[in-house]
């Protein structure tokens, strides 16, 4: 590929322009595109996602079956540009793709092809100097995988800030198996979703498929392998799901849902009360609204979406009126 982006800027004039347009959702196949790029001595100045492909079944879109291509237009990068310092350039990639994050998301842009639309805009700041310098760390770069794992965490971070009405508020507080829960939910529901899919989901939230398929017990696999489905929250039956693990780390946010959930189910308050009070879960904000969240993703009518609304109902009373706290005795 550098090759033949090489042969592209020597034929091209000073003031040519090539255009890309590349649809590949493997993020390894993007890392090869932008280091060629960069290498062969070209920037990004401009980039567009095309709706190229509409799948024909019903709520397509809703589902992530929108397939979109993504339109880079580059210029050749002055030969005698200074190299870049990390902190400066990520500062600018996100100013970049903050608004048109927006754009895209009121485009009706989701899933995967969502991640992938930034990536463009992105790189306008990054592709501008022939390398970045680490500031912290002198002689090293910042290589492409680490800009782009940048790029993907921003991105993901703003998808889920829209999830938990969080809009304009940071997310960093959210742990990564409970984004990565959100993100799958709301972008494939309980039906099976694509390993691709999945691959990059847990990538951008500095995991790995297989470890959300197997010690985080997130994941299941279908009988071919090639397509992933959530668990779901009643066949979750480790032992220690929802507590802190060996190394004292707390639970992720959506196993204590799920905890509390199957507590719930087994019509002992008394060890809901417990458990909650025992995770300070019982003003826990963001606790609050992951469960508001995965209620407006449940199916109407079903079993999940009852006992969450029954659980946020309690949760809720422990607030009485007049100001004053009320929770419930958990010395028994």
């Amino acid at each position: 590929m550098f090759r033949a982006f090489k042969q592209f800027w020597e034929a091209l004039r000073d003031d040519g322009r090539l255009v890309l347009v590349f649809a590949n959702k493997s993020p390894d196949a993007w890392e090869t595109l932008v280091s060629a790029l960069i290498r062969a001595g070209f920037v990004v100045t401009a980039s567009w996602p095309i709706q190229t492909e509409m799948q024909t079944r019903q709520r397509s879109i809703s589902f992530a079956a929108l397939s979109s291509s993504i339109w880079i237009v580059c210029r050749k990068r002055p030969v005698r540009t200074k190299p870049g310092w990390d902190h400066k350039v990520l500062a600018e990639m996100e100013e970049k793709i903050t608004q048109r994050l927006r754009d895209f998301w009121d485009a009706g842009i989701r899933g995967p092809d969502f991640v992938w639309a930034a990536t463009g805009p992105a790189l306008e700041a990054f592709s501008k100097h022939p390398v970045v310098k680490l500031a912290d760390a002198p002689g090293e770069r910042l290589k492409v995988a680490e800009f782009l794992r940048h790029v993907r965490r921003m991105v993901v971070g703003f998808v889920v800030s829209r999830l938990l009405k969080r809009e304009g508020g940071a997310t960093d507080d959210l742990d990564d198996v409970t984004t990565y829960y959100l993100l799958h939910r709301n972008d494939f529901g309980a039906e099976k979703a694509p390993a691709g899919a999945c691959i990059l989901y847990s990538l951008s939230c500095n995991l790995a498929d297989s470890e959300l398929a197997g010690r985080l017990d997130v994941l299941e696999r279908g009988g071919s392998g090639a397509d992933l489905r959530l668990k779901p929250w009643n066949r979750r039956k480790g032992r220690k799901l929802g507590e802190s693990d060996a190394d004292g780390r707390g639970a992720p946010l959506v196993d204590c849902m799920h905890k509390a959930m199957q507590l719930w189910k087994t019509g002992e308050q008394r060890q809901v009360d417990a458990y909650l009070g025992r995770r300070g879960l019982w003003r826990h904000e963001l606790f609050a609204r992951v469960v508001q969240a995965v209620i407006e993703l449940a199916q109407e009518d079903s079993d999940e979406r009852a006992i969450l609304e029954s659980l946020q109902t309690h949760l809720q009373s422990v607030r009485s009126v007049g100001g004053t706290t009320r929770q419930p005795d958990l010395f028994y």
